[in-house]
Parts: structure tokens; sequence; C-alpha cells
């Protein structure tokens, strides 16, 4: 029987059987090739340092509300699945049995999905033959990046820091370029994200271990700081440092999901006396783009797909490390453990 992932309380992940529903006219039925696990929302759910652990999130409201453990677990992991289309329903046009797909669900050895409904990311859509497998499984990930930069509001010539550079920072560093940056600064802790920003184009690294970062960037610059920095690390520590590296009256876009809340913030320093605007990144639970309707987040994925499939982002060296899906424990063990030696970790079916 096909299998999928379940976390049944932290850092306890299972294969557990399923069984396969009848497949309707209107639904196509797709088998795994790889998913992606997030070193961001899974491994904070992972470890049960999500707020999702002993809270709920009130759509109404729009407020954290508590509620009961026991509503945690069990609970599906992920959102980077990519799978070959295996059968189609009689109702279903547009797709045709061998079509590869990108679905934001969880890790699991097959899904039963229908094309006309939509999900968290756009509609789902045969990918580009040109699109290969490395590139698809990130896609939403790129989604997300480009979200950041649309809410840095980048100007051509403009002095970007990124702070943070795991799978969604290297491709921030990609798109920020595009978007106009005149110079971008990319800051992490590694040497190997560090030698791949630099690969994809940053014009300097800083490691925030053996500098202070923010007065090498104000040091190095006219404007003194940065027009706008992007923290997607999820690092409490990396925010604090992106809101004292920006100049007066500068812009910080936040990214990530930040572990422990992001409590060590010092907002009576730096953010405080130089008037900086914090924004939130989001483009998922119901958050709309702050251009819409011009663009939501199915056209933010058609934009990530396009730029992947083109070449014009690269993703040459992101999936450090690969693990059979029957491994997955011990990938999201690594993951936990040992960050310091991924970058991308995928699964493999």
């Amino acid at each position: 029987m096909p299998e999928e992932l379940l976390l049944v309380g932290p850092r306890d992940v299972r294969l557990i059987t399923y069984e396969e529903t009848r497949l309707h006219p209107d639904e196509i039925r797709a088998t795994a090739i790889l998913s992606g696990i997030s070193h961001g929302t899974e491994l904070n759910l992972y470890r049960g340092t999500s707020p999702f652990h002993d809270k709920q999130f009130d759509p109404n409201l729009r407020l954290f509300v508590p509620v009961s453990e026991s509503v945690m677990y069990p609970a599906r992991l992920g959102y980077e699945w990519v799978g070959r289309v295996t059968e189609v329903g009689s109702a279903v046009s547009g797709f045709v049995p061998g079509d590869r797909i990108h679905l934001p669900f969880g890790h699991r050895a097959t899904h039963t999905a229908r094309p006309t409904e939509r999900t968290m990311i756009g509609d789902i859509v045969p990918l580009p033959p040109s699109l290969d497998l490395d590139s698809a499984v990130i896609l939403a990930l790129a989604g997300v990046a480009l979200q950041a930069v649309h809410d840095a509001h980048i100007k051509v010539g403009d002095h970007v820091a990124i702070f943070g550079l795991g799978v969604i920072g290297l491709l921030a560093v990609q798109l920020a370029r595009l978007n106009g940056a005149l110079r971008v600064d990319a800051v992490d802790p590694l040497p190997r994200r560090r030698a791949l920003a630099e690969a994809f184009g940053a014009d300097r690294t800083l490691d925030p271990t053996t500098c202070d970062v923010a007065r090498e960037i104000k040091s190095e610059t006219a404007e003194c700081g940065a027009d706008v920095a992007i923290e997607l690390s999820g690092s409490a520590a990396a925010l604090h440092e992106a809101i004292r590296c920006v100049q007066v009256a500068g812009t910080v876009v936040a990214g990530g999901y930040y572990q422990d809340g992001a409590a060590p913030l010092r907002l009576g320093e730096e953010w405080h006396h130089n008037r900086i605007t914090l924004v939130s990144s989001m483009g998922v639970w119901d958050c709309p783009h702050r251009d819409y309707p011009a663009w939501d987040r199915a056209r933010i994925h058609a934009t990530a797909t396009h730029y992947l499939a083109t070449g014009q982002i690269h993703t040459e060296g992101l999936i450090s490390h690969r693990f059979p899906f029957s491994r997955a424990a011990e990938a999201y063990t690594l993951i936990d453990q040992h960050p310091d030696e991924v970058v991308k970790v995928v699964l493999t079916y």
C-alpha cells in the first residue's frame, strides 16, 4: 500500500499506509517523483516550536487562540511535491498521463487533485517541459522569494541587503538583481551558502559571526546604509541586524518564519531612532498581494515558473542532500541537528 508522512509528535515523523480513493471524473492522480522539505515552516512544526503547537489561527478574527495540544497531531508536513500524472478523469481537459505537476501538498506517494480548484499557490497546470525537476521542487519557495522582493518595492539603483542564504535567500539575491538592485550584500554565517550567493551574483557576502554587519554596510555606502533589507532566515538576531543596516526611513522586509517569535528584538534602538518601516511578507493564509488585484498568488507562481523554466533564475547547487522517502525521518534529523551541513534536502520516490 502507498505511504504518507505524518508528524505524530515533536520530532516524531512516521510513514503511514493509506488506501487510494476512487478517481472522480473531475480529478487527476499523480505519483511522486520528488518532494522538498521546508527548513523553516516544516522544521518549526517538527520541533514543536510553531505557534500551531498549542494554538489555532482563527481565520475570522485573524488571531492565534489557545487550543488543546491534541489538535496539532497527527499533522501532514510539506508543500513542495512534484509528481507525474498517471490517471486523468473523464471530465478533465488539459492533462494527459505522463504530465509532470507541482502541488503544494504533503510528502506522500500519490496525490489526487481537482484541476478546477485553485491551490494556495494558484492553478494546477502541467509543468513546462523546459523546467527541470530540481527547479520544479523549489517552485513554492521561489514564490516566497518573489513575494518578498515585491514587498520590498526595490527600485532601479537600490542597495539591497539579503539576510539568510537558504534557498529562499539565494533566490532573492537573484530576484533583487532582476528587479533593478544596483548592489546586493548577502549575509549568512555558513561559507557554503555565501559561496553560492557570490556565484548567483551578490556583490559582497558577509559573515555575521566575524564582523559588525551593519557597520560594514553603513561604512561603505554614501547613503549610510542599505535602502532595503530582506530577512529570510527566521532568526531574530538576523532580523535585528537587518533593522540596524538600513538607512534612515529605510525598509526591512521580514519573510522568515521566526522559530522563537523574535522576542529578543531591541525595538528601542535603531528601529525607533531611524524610523524604520518593518514589513511582514506573507503570501498565503488569505493574505492578498500588496498590489492586488494586479498581482495575486497565482501570478506570483506563474512568474516564478517562467523565470525558473527560462533559466533566468539559477538553481545549481541548491539541493545538497537527497533521501529516499523510506528514510524521511533521517532527513528531518539531519536538518534539525546539523543545519550547517544542508542547503536544500529533498525526498526521492
